[in-house]
C-alpha cells in the first residue's frame, strides 16, 4: 500500500477511535519513561534522582502527547472541533445574546426563505414532466397592446391550425396541446359538486410524457366531437381516486356524470401530476373537443376566433432550440390566421400585427404569475433589506462583543495562539449563529410560506393552490445565505478584535481605549447604516399602506359592509326561460323572509369581481360609444345602496312584451345625452329600442383603482338568454353563518339540481380585487414593524456594550464632579447623533427607492411628507429610546468602584 495512502487511512481510523488510540500513547509514554528510570537505577543513580532525570529527559507528557496526536490525527478537522465545541459553550453561557442573534436571523433569513418559496413554486419550479426543459410556451404579440407585452390566451381554431402545421412537420414540435382550467359540475351521492377540472387536447398528456398509474390518459382520438367510439373519456387525479372512490382497482370503465352527461373514466394520473399549469391542481381531465357539451348552454369552442382562453404549449424536437421554434412560429403566423373564413378578422389580425412567439415552458403557465411576478420581486427586494439589517445589527453586537473580550484574545495571543486560528474562531461563532438562525427560519418559512400563498390566491375563483413546500433550491437558497451572513456578520468582528498590538489589547483601561479611538468609526458607520435601512423600508411600507387605507376610502360607489353573494349555476338544471325567472323569484322571496334579510336582488356581474362586460350604444349624434353593461333584477340599487337620482328601479313586471328598459349610471347618461335629460330617452342596440327609465350614481365596476366607468344596467327579465345564471345579492342584519346555512336549505329545496351556491362578502370581493396591493401592504408593514425592532434591539445591545466599556472614563468624569444630567447627555448626544444622521441619510436612499413603487400607489405620492415625517419619527424615536437607557444606566456608576477597576 502506498505510504501516502496508508497515512491517510491511520488518521481517518483515528477519528473512531480516540478513546483507545490516546490510552495506547499513555501506555508507551509510561513505559518508555519507566525503562529509562529502570536503566539509570541499575546504573547506580539512587531511585528519587532517576526520576528527575527520565522526567527531564522525556519532558512534559502532555506536550508528547500532544505532537504524537498530530502525527495521526487530522490537525485542521480537530481544531475545527475544538471551535465548535469552544463556540457552543460561549453561546450557551451567554444565552440572552444568543437568543437575541439567533432570533434576529431567525427573522431574516425565515422572511427571505418564505417569499423565495412562493416564488420559487409561481416562478421558477419545473413541472412535473420528465424533460421539462423541452417544453415551449407559446404566446402572441399585437402591436396594439404596446408596451403590456405579450398575451398567452389562444382561441381553438389556432389550436387546430397549429396541430395540423405540426403534423405536416413544418413546426419543431413532438406535440403541441392546449389546456384551460375551470370547474366541472359532477354528481356526486349529495347532488352536483363544482370539482376543479382542466379542459386539455388531445396531445396534452403525451406532451407531458406522465404516464398514468391506471388505465390510459387522453389521446387525439378523444378529441373529436362527441369522443372516440367508446364514447366521451375523462382522466382523474389520485386524489379524486381516493376521495370519490377509496382508490378502488375497478375504477376504470365507471361512469361519471359530468354537466348530466355520462363520462367514462379510462385513467387515474399519479399524485404527483400536477399539470401544466403551477397554480392549479386539476382532479379531472376532459377533451377540449367537449367544451360544448360540458359547458353547454354557452360554448368557448363554438365562439370560435372571438373567444380568447386557451393557454398554448408544445414539446419541442430532440435538439431544436427556443429560437428555431420561435423561427418557424413567427414564419407561419400568417398561415394560422388565414386559415379564419372571416375577412374583417384577418384584416384586424394582420394590421395589428400579430405574431406568436416561443419562449421556455419548463415552468408550464400561469395567469397568477402575470399577476403576482412584479410585487414578490418588490416584497423579495424588502426581504433582503430586513436580511441585511439583521446582519448589520449582529455585526455591530458581535463587534461590541469582541471588544469586550479583548483580555481573553490578548491573552491566547500570548500563549502563543496566531492571529489566523482567533479569526477562525470567531468566525465559527458567527457560523454557529447563523446556522441556527437559518434552522429556524426554515422551521417556519413552510407554515407562512403556505398562509401566503393562500392569501395570494384568495382571489382565485377556481381555487387554485399552489406548491410552496421545500426542495432542493430553496435548500440551496438557505444554505447560500445562511454562508452570506455568516460571512457578514462574522468578518469584520473577528478582524478588528485581533488587531492592534499584544501590549495595547493586554491592557484595561483609560490609555488603551485612547489608543483604539480610531476603530470607533466603524460601529458608528454600522448603526447609521442600520438605521439609514430601517428608515428606507419604513417609508416604502408606510407608502404602500397609505395608498391601501385610500383606496379603500376612495369608495366603490355602493356600501359592501352587511352585503354577501350567492352564486347561482342555473346551466344545467332544466328550467330556462320565463320559468326560470319565476324560480328566480321564488329564490329571492325565499331569502328575503330568512332572519336577518333586509333586500335581495340579482346581478349578472358582481361588482370589482374580475369580469367584464361591455356594450356599443350610440350617442345623441349617432356616434358609437363604449358602455360597461349589466344585467340585474328588481330592487337591486337599494341593496346595494346605489342613489337613484332619477326615475325607478326594475320590476319583475319589466318583461320584453312590456317593451325593453335601461338605467343608465351619471356617467353614461352624461356620455350618452350631454345636452339633455336621459330620463325617457331612447337607447337603439341591434333590433332592440331601450327607454331610459332612472339615472343612478356611479359605482366602481372592475377596478377599485379607476374611475366609475360608464354603465348601462338592462333587466334580467328581459335577458335574451334563456338560461342565465345571476347571483343573488343580500343585504344582511347580522352575522352571516345562520343566512348561509338557510340559504343553502332553500337551494336544495327549490332547485336540487344545481350545485350548493357558496356565500361569499362583499367586503372579500373588494379586498379580492386589490390582493396584490393589499399582499404587498400588509408584508411592508410587518417587515417594517420587524426592521424598527431589529434597529431597536441592535442599537440598544450596541450602545450597552459601547457604554460598559467607557465605565471608568465616565467613572472619572463623575470623580471630577461631572452632574448625573451631564453624563446622560454625553453619552446620549453621542448617540442620538448617529441617529439622526442615519435618519438624514434614510430620507435620501428612501426617496429614489420608493420610485420603484411608483406603480402601485394610489393616491399617494412617493415623497408624501406625512409618510416620509412619520417614519423619520417613529426611527428617530427607537433610536433615541435605545440611545436613553443606555445613558441612564452609565449615570448610575459608581465613581469609586469605576476608579477601583482601573
Amino acid at each position: 500500500m502506498p505510504e501516502g495512502l496508508h497515512d491517510f487511512l491511520l488518521r481517518l481510523s483515528s477519528l473512531f477511535r480516540k478513546r483507545m488510540l490516546d490510552r495506547e500513547m499513555l501506555e508507551e509514554l509510561e513505559f518508555h519513561h519507566t525503562m529509562l528510570r529502570d536503566k539509570m537505577t541499575r546504573e547506580g543513580l539512587p531511585h528519587s534522582e532517576a526520576c528527575i532525570i527520565a522526567h527531564r529527559a522525556f519532558g512534559n507528557q502532555a506536550r508528547w502527547h500532544e505532537r504524537l496526536r498530530e502525527v495521526w490525527q487530522f490537525q485542521s478537522f480537530e481544531n475545527l472541533l475544538r471551535d465548535v465545541s469552544f463556540s457552543a459553550r460561549l453561546l450557551r453561557k451567554s444565552l440572552g445574546f444568543t437568543i437575541v442573534a439567533v432570533s434576529t436571523l431567525a427573522l431574516g433569513i425565515g422572511a427571505n426563505t418564505t417569499i423565495f418559496s412562493l416564488i420559487n413554486g409561481l416562478l421558477l419550479r419545473p413541472v412535473e414532466a420528465p424533460h421539462s426543459e423541452q417544453l415551449t410556451l407559446i404566446g402572441t404579440y399585437q402591436k396594439s397592446r404596446g408596451d403590456r407585452g405579450l398575451s398567452y390566451g389562444f382561441n381553438a381554431p389556432y389550436l387546430r391550425s397549429l396541430e395540423r402545421l405540426k403534423q405536416s412537420g413544418k413546426l419543431p414540435f413532438t406535440d403541441i396541446f392546449g389546456y384551460f382550467g375551470t370547474l366541472f359540475q359532477v354528481r356526486g351521492n349529495s347532488g352536483n359538486e363544482e370539482i376543479r377540472s382542466a379542459f386539455v387536447s388531445g396531445q396534452y398528456f403525451s406532451g407531458m410524457q406522465v404516464a398514468p398509474l391506471l388505465g390510459r390518459y387522453l389521446t387525439p382520438q378523444d378529441d373529436v366531437p362527441g369522443g372516440s367510439s367508446a364514447g366521451l373519456a375523462v382522466v382523474i387525479s389520485e386524489g379524486f381516486w381516493q376521495r370519490w372512490f377509496n382508490r378502488s382497482p375497478d375504477v376504470i370503465g365507471h361512469k361519471l356524470i359530468i354537466a348530466n352527461k355520462p363520462f367514462t373514466v379510462v385513467g387515474v394520473m399519479p399524485k404527483q401530476f400536477k399539470g401544466a399549469d403551477p397554480a392549479q391542481r386539476p382532479d379531472l381531465f376532459a377533451a377540449l373537443a367537449d367544451e360544448p357539451i360540458i359547458d353547454a348552454p354557452y360554448s368557448m369552442v363554438n365562439s370560435g376566433y372571438h373567444a380568447w382562453w386557451l393557454n398554448i404549449m408544445a414539446r419541442r424536437q430532440s435538439g431544436a432550440s427556443i429560437e428555431q421554434a420561435n423561427a418557424a412560429l413567427a414564419a407561419l403566423t400568417n398561415v394560422v390566421i388565414r386559415d379564419s373564413s372571416d375577412a374583417g378578422f384577418i384584416k384586424d389580425a394582420l394590421d395589428d400585427q400579430t405574431r406568436f412567439t416561443a419562449e421556455s415552458g419548463s415552468r408550464g403557465f400561469s395567469y397568477f404569475r402575470v399577476m403576482f411576478e412584479k410585487p414578490l420581486e418588490i416584497v423579495f427586494a424588502m426581504c433582503v433589506g430586513i436580511l441585511l439589517l439583521a446582519c448589520l445589527n449582529l455585526t455591530s453586537l458581535l463587534m461590541a462583543r469582541s471588544t469586550a473580550r479583548e483580555r481573553e484574545l490578548a491573552t491566547r495571543l500570548a500563549l502563543g495562539a496566531t492571529r489566523r486560528r482567533l479569526i477562525q474562531q470567531l468566525l465559527i461563532e458567527s457560523v454557529m449563529i447563523a446556522v441556527m438562525g437559518t434552522a429556524a427560519g426554515l422551521g417556519v418559512a413552510p407554515v407562512l410560506s403556505r398562509m401566503l400563498a393562500a392569501m395570494l390566491l384568495s382571489a382565485a375563483g377556481q381555487r387554485a393552490q399552489l406548491d410552496t413546500s421545500l426542495d432542493s433550491r430553496v435548500l440551496l437558497f438557505a444554505a447560500l445565505i445562511a454562508m452570506i451572513t455568516a460571512i457578514l456578520v462574522g468578518f469584520v468582528p473577528a478582524l478588528r478584535a485581533t488587531s492592534g498590538t499584544l501590549a495595547d489589547q493586554i491592557k484595561d483601561g483609560q490609555y488603551a481605549k485612547q489608543s483604539n479611538q480610531r476603530k470607533s468609526l466603524i460601529p458608528r458607520v454600522l448603526m447609521a447604516t442600520e438605521v439609514c435601512l430601517a428608515l428606507m423600508l419604513v417609508v416604502c411600507a408606510g407608502l404602500l399602506a397609505t395608498s391601501v387605507i385610500r383606496l379603500y376610502r376612495v369608495g366603490p360607489g355602493f356600501d359592501p359592509h352587511g352585503l354577501v353573494n350567492l352564486n347561482f349555476n342555473m346551466a344545467k338544471q332544466p328550467l330556462e326561460g320565463d320559468s326560470l325567472l319565476r324560480l328566480y323569484k321564488q329564490i329571492g322571496e325565499g331569502i328575503e323572509h330568512q332572519p336577518g334579510v333586509k333586500s335581495v336582488s340579482f346581478v349578472q356581474i358582481v361588482p370589482l369581481s374580475g369580469s367584464d362586460m361591455t356594450e356599443s350604444y350610440p350617442d345623441v349624434h349617432g356616434q358609437d360609444q363604449i358602455v360597461h353593461a349589466n344585467k340585474i333584477g328588481p330592487s337591486y340599487f337599494q341593496t346595494m345602496r346605489i342613489p337613484i337620482l332619477e326615475g325607478r328601479e326594475f320590476s319583475w313586471e319589466d318583461t320584453k312584451t312590456n317593451g325593453s328598459k335601461i338605467i343608465l349610471d351619471q356617467t353614461a347618461a352624461t356620455l350618452l345625452f350631454p345636452d339633455r335629460n336621459a330620463i325617457g330617452q331612447q337607447i337603439s342596440y341591434g333590433k332592440n329600442q331601450y327607454q331610459v327609465v332612472a339615472i343612478v350614481g356611479d359605482a366602481k365596476y372592475n377596478d377599485l383603482r379607476a374611475a366609475a366607468p360608464p354603465t348601462a344596467y338592462t333587466p334580467i327579465t328581459q335577458d335574451s338568454f334563456s338560461k342565465g345564471s345571476y347571483t343573488a345579492v343580500v343585504r344582511l342584519e347580522g352575522p352571516a353563518a345562520p343566512f348561509a346555512t338557510a340559504a343553502r336549505s332553500l337551494t336544495t329545496r327549490l332547485a336540487p339540481d344545481i350545485p350548493v351556491p357558496v356565500l361569499t362578502t362583499m367586503s372579500g370581493v373588494l379586498e379580492d380585487s386589490i390582493a396584490s396591493e393589499r399582499m404587498m401592504a400588509i408584508l411592508s408593514v410587518y417587515f417594517a414593524f420587524c426592521a424598527l425592532l431589529v434597529t431597536g434591539i441592535g442599537l440598544y445591545g450596541t450602545l450597552s456594550y459601547a457604554t460598559a466599556r467607557r465605565t471608568s472614563e465616565i467613572g472619572i468624569r463623575m470623580a471630577l464632579g461631572a452632574q448625573r444630567a451631564q453624563v446622560i447627555g454625553l453619552v446620549f448626544r453621542e448617540n442620538a447623533g448617529i441617529a439622526l444622521v442615519g435618519s438624514a441619510a434614510g430620507v435620501i436612499a428612501a426617496y429614489f427607492a420608493s420610485q420603484v413603487l411608483a406603480s402601485f400607489l394610489y393616491g399617494t405620492s412617493t415623497h408624501d411628507p406625512l409618510v416620509l415625517g412619520a417614519s423619520v419619527l417613529a426611527l428617530v424615536t427607537i433610536a433615541c429610546g435605545a440611545s436613553l437607557l443606555p445613558a441612564l444606566r452609565a449615570a448610575r456608576i459608581d465613581p469609586m468602584a469605576a476608579i477601583r477597576c482601573e
